[in-house]
C-alpha cells in the first residue's frame, strides 16, 4: 500500500523539507505524504528511536527521508543543526513546525517551571527553527514555513500554558510572513482541534475519561484524522497556495465556532478523510467509533 494523497506525486520532487516532531502522531503522518509526493524529508526530534523508525517506514514506501535528533528549545542546537541539514542535503524548501508538547493542568497548578517548559517547546523552539532556516537557506532561495497551532480561539482551559504559547506562535506567523515575504518566504500556521492521534494515548486520569466524549462538541460529530491535518500543511506548502501568507487554518470540524446557547444537532453525511496507510487508532478511542 501507499499513501493515498488527493496531491499529485511529483509534487515536491527535488525538494528538501524539514518535519520537527516527525517520529509520531501528525509529524509522522506528513512526513509520509510529502515523502509520497517526492520530497526528501529530513525528520527532526529528540529521540532516534522513533525518527529512526519514521525513516525506516518511508524508505520501505519507496521514499527518501533523513533524520537527526535535536532539542529545539536550544538555539546553539537549532544553529548547529540546521547549518547541517544544509551541508549535506542542501537549500531548505520547506519547513513544518509540528513539535510541541503540553500537560493537562489548571492555571492555579501550573508552576513557573512547567510554565517556561512548554512555552519554550510549543513557541521558542518553533521561533529558532523558523528563524535559523530563514536566515540560513530561505532568505536566499525563498521556501515555505507552516507552523503548528491549537484550538485555542476561546481560550484554552486545563492547558493555559500551551494556550499562551500557540496564541504567541499565530502572531509570530503573521510577523515573519510580513517580514520575510520580501525574500519569497510565505509562513502560514494550522490550528487542529481534536484528531485521533498517537498523543491522545500519553493522557491520563481525567482528561483520557473525557477524550472519547469530544465528538459531542463538534458540529460534524465526529473527531479528525491526521491525514486532514496533514493535506493542510501540503496545500499550504505547495505552489497552489503561492499568495497564501500569514494565514492560520483551522482544521476543527467548527469546533471553535458559535456558543453554548446555540445546540449542536445530530450530524449527518460528515466522513472523514484517511490517506494514511500506516495509520492507527488511539487507544483511548479503541470501541468507541
Amino acid at each position: 500500500m501507499a499513501y493515498a494523497s488527493i496531491f499529485k506525486a511529483d509534487l515536491f520532487a527535488g525538494q528538501n523539507i524539514i518535519v520537527t516532531g516527525g517520529g509520531s502522531g501528525i509529524g509522522r503522518c506528513t512526513a509520509h505524504e510529502l515523502a509520497a509526493l517526492g520530497a526528501q524529508v529530513l525528520l527532526v526530534g529528540r529521540k532516534a528511536d522513533k525518527l529512526k523508525s519514521v525513516a525506516a517506514e518511508i524508505a520501505e514506501d519507496g521514499g527518501k527521508a533523513d533524520w537527526a535528533t535535536c532539542d529545539i528549545r536550544e538555539e546553539d542546537a537549532v544553529q548547529r543543526l540546521v547549518g547541517e541539514l544544509i551541508r549535506k542535503h542542501g537549500p531548505i524548501h520547506g519547513l513544518v513546525n509540528n513539535a510541541g508538547g503540553q500537560y493537562p493542568s489548571p492555571l492555579a497548578s501550573i508552576n513557573q517551571k512547567g510554565f517556561e517548559t512548554v512555552m519554550r517547546t510549543n513557541l521558542v523552539g518553533g521561533f529558532l527553527m523558523a528563524r535559523e532556516v530563514f536566515n540560513q537557506s530561505m532568505s536566499k532561495h525563498g521556501g515555505a514555513i507552516v507552523n503548528m497551532l491549537a484550538d485555542m480561539w476561546g481560550g484554552m482551559p486545563g492547558m493555559g500554558h500551551s494556550g499562551a504559547a500557540r496564541s504567541g506562535m499565530d502572531n509570530l506567523t503573521k510577523t515573519a510572513a510580513f517580514e520575510w515575504g520580501h525574500a519569497g518566504v510565505r509562513v502560514n500556521a494550522v490550528a487542529p482541534g481534536w484528531i485521533a492521534s498517537s498523543g491522545m494515548d500519553t493522557y491520563e486520569g481525567a482528561f483520557k475519561a473525557v477524550i472519547p466524549t469530544l465528538r459531542e462538541h463538534v458540529p460534524l460529530k465526529r473527531i479528525g484524522t491526521e491525514s486532514e491535518v496533514s493535506a493542510a500543511i501540503v496545500f499550504l506548502l505547495s505552489p497552489a497556495a503561492a499568495f497564501v501568507s500569514g494565514s492560520t487554518l483551522r482544521i476543527d470540524g467548527a469546533a471553535s465556532l458559535g456558543g453554548r446557547a446555540w445546540p449542536i444537532h445530530k450530524a449527518t453525511n460528515s466522513e472523514s478523510y484517511n490517506g494514511f496507510h500506516r495509520a492507527y487508532l488511539p487507544d483511548v478511542l479503541k470501541d468507541k467509533e
